[in-house]
């Protein structure tokens, strides 16, 4: 499969596995469980809106070229917009 937006999503990967990284130094040092669990919910809520990135944008890729009506196109959207504020 060809991901049109593969840096960007890149760029996301990199910055939830910093996230990983910090975490991990957080409880080799220390830290009280209150900061680490708010931290490991941010990079969960980062996955997340990746993962809605790489759906809505491989649903974009399956329906390029299809013939739709406008009326259809605009349900196709907003569902789209739904499934990126499903956790945003």
């Amino acid at each position: 499969m060809e991901y049109t937006e593969a840096p960007s999503l890149i760029t996301a990967l990199r910055r939830i596995e910093g996230q990983a990284r910090g975490i991990q130094r957080m409880i080799e040092g220390g830290r009280p469980c209150d900061e680490v669990v708010r931290q490991i919910s941010a990079m969960g809520a980062a996955a997340d809106r990746l993962n809605q990135r790489l759906v809505a944008s491989n649903l974009r890729a399956c329906l390029s070229g299809a013939e739709l009506a406008p009326a259809q196109q605009r349900r196709v959207e907003k569902g789209l917009r739904a499934v990126a504020e499903l956790r945003s």
